[in-house]
């Protein structure tokens, strides 16, 4: 997504962006999942069709797949895509029953028209949505549906806002923007909710979990080391996180827009 981070140079987004293979067992091992209502809502323009056919694009270690099969809202057909090969190493054995590609989201390999909902966890904002949001429109049926999905920390609790803050690092993106999907000739409207989410974690947990995110994952080992050691000490030492496990407030953010006719 061009404007997602309109304060860094490409190059940066671009390391940051392909970070994420060389630590795949530690994506699949700490990062969360979503909720079940929210998959829902994402697809509830499409909820209908039968039999329903889902694309979990950019699906990298498989944590949306699992949600779409456990919550059984695509029961008929899901496919996978993505273009990690060790995420898509995780994926296979997490899932091994779905179908799973290797592609992105600027080149799926998929035939026209051939699936009714494209679902995004944690992803679109590494898109290059020029090229991207076509090749969608493409592959998604009419009156098809994209949705995006974030995980994204809860920081009106004041623990996790200083949690965000002491955990920055070197390369921290200063103006991330998860909401930012642009309306185009595209998908003209998107529509936006929010869904309360957790994950249980332990101060050592919630350190893996912060060290699967890009910014950490390009650092040099010294500076990863320090920002990891800063965040277990301020977990071991708030009242609400020292005492072994404690609930992480996740907001999921999700938007959908239906595929423009033609």
């Amino acid at each position: 997504m061009k404007d997602a981070f309109p304060d860094s140079d490409a190059e940066l987004v671009a390391r940051r962006a392909s970070s994420f293979g060389g630590s795949a067992a530690a994506y699949a091992r700490e990062r969360p999942d979503y909720p079940v209502e929210a998959v829902r809502w994402a697809l509830e323009p499409v909820a209908g069709r039968a039999p329903l056919r889902v694309l979990d694009l950019a699906a990298g270690t498989g944590k949306l797949t699992q949600v779409l099969l456990r919550g059984g809202v695509a029961a008929a057909d899901l496919v996978a895509v993505e273009p990690d090969a060790a995420m898509l190493d995780e994926l296979r054995r997490a899932v091994p029953g779905v179908r799973a590609l290797e592609g992105s989201a600027e080149a799926i390999p998929l035939p026209a028209g051939s699936v009714d909902a494209v679902l995004v966890g944690q992803a679109m904002h590494w898109f290059d949505l020029d090229r991207a949001l076509p090749e969608i429109h493409r592959v998604l049926a009419d009156g098809g549906v994209l949705a995006g999905l974030w995980n994204t920390d809860d920081d009106r609790v004041p623990w996790v806002a200083e949690m965000k803050r002491i955990s920055r690092s070197s390369v921290s993106f200063r103006n991330w923007r998860p909401k930012g999907l642009p309306e185009s000739a595209w998908f003209p409207v998107f529509e936006r909710a929010e869904f309360p989410h957790a994950q249980r974690r332990t101060a050592e947990s919630m350190a893996a979990t912060i060290g699967t995110h890009s910014h950490m994952l390009v650092l040099d080992e010294a500076e990863r080391a320090a920002v990891t050691e800063r965040i277990v000490g301020f977990l071991r030492a708030t009242p609400e996180t020292a005492q072994g496990e404690f609930d992480l407030p996740i907001v999921t953010l999700a938007a959908r827009a239906l595929r423009a006719g033609g």
